[in-house]
């Protein structure tokens, strides 16, 4: 039996841009261990695996090459694009998705696909011991989120430059670190990268949906405005569009279909 899997570029409208997610349609529930091994075999940094109920909302799960993760924003809005694009959801009606992180909702709005997301605000920390050395930083400011760092620094183009040691940043006993700054171009209020340094092995992810759930708190109460948009600044780029309602954020952005095909192994 073959099984509908496709690649999707998420918080872009061009091929070969954002971050791409593998989708894969499942007709039932699949064995964690294979659906681990499909994600190795795709080696994106996360494949999203989709089971329709019978309520007609789905069951989702997110694994990158090495784990299960509880929460994948891009992987998400690449999901939402394919049952739209399929016509498993029709065109106007929401996709609600049953996660480990919660209900998580999807809606399209103007040309956007808009994720509803928790909120993770980040609370102030002293940074460790050789963190900011490990990125060559300033910092204006370093918070912790449930899981990850962020880092404010005043210079935008420190964020571009942002070479941290690899071997140091792999001693944090967190899953990642953001590093943020306001953005020198108008069509932007802030930009970003994040860095991965779990056993999840990704090194730098393209453009991180997960990671506005604590990026859109943080900067909305900077800029005191609940509408904000960041460019995630990795090689490949990525636009989010945020919005903050109450303690959710709608987080937005286009995507688009790269490959399609049939799975033929189990």
């Amino acid at each position: 039996m073959s099984t509908r899997i496709f690649q999707v570029d998420s918080f872009t409208d061009v091929a070969f841009r954002g971050n791409p997610a593998g989708v894969c349609l499942l007709e039932t529930e699949a064995d964690a261990k294979w659906m681990q091994q499909v994600a190795a075999e795709m080696n994106l940094s996360e494949t999203a695996f989709l089971v329709h109920r019978l309520d007609g909302d789905f069951d989702l799960r997110w694994f990158t090459p090495a784990v299960e993760i509880d929460l994948c924003g891009h992987a998400t809005l690449a999901t939402a694009h394919i049952l739209w694009e399929t016509g498993m959801v029709p065109p106007h009606c929401q996709a609600r998705f049953h996660t480990a992180s919660g209900l998580l909702t999807a809606d399209h709005i103007g040309h956007r696909i808009e994720l509803d997301l928790p909120v993770y605000p980040p609370a102030p920390v002293d940074a460790p011991d050789e963190f900011l050395d490990t990125f060559g930083l300033a910092a204006t400011y370093v918070g912790l989120t449930r899981s990850s760092y962020l880092v404010e620094v005043s210079d935008p183009e420190a964020v571009l430059c942002a070479a941290p040691d690899g071997r140091l940043l792999h001693r944090l006993n967190v899953r990642g670190v953001m590093v943020t700054a306001l953005s020198a171009d108008n069509a932007f209020d802030f930009v970003s990268r994040v860095f991965f340094v779990s056993k999840a092995r990704i090194d730098e992810d393209p453009v991180t949906g997960s990671a506005y759930c604590a990026l859109a708190p943080h900067w909305s109460e900077r800029l005191a405005r609940n509408e904000i948009v960041g460019y995630q600044a990795s090689a490949r780029g990525g636009t989010v569009h945020c919005r903050m309602v109450g303690n959710r954020v709608r987080v937005s952005g286009h995507a688009i279909t790269i490959l399609s095909g049939q799975l033929v192994a189990r």
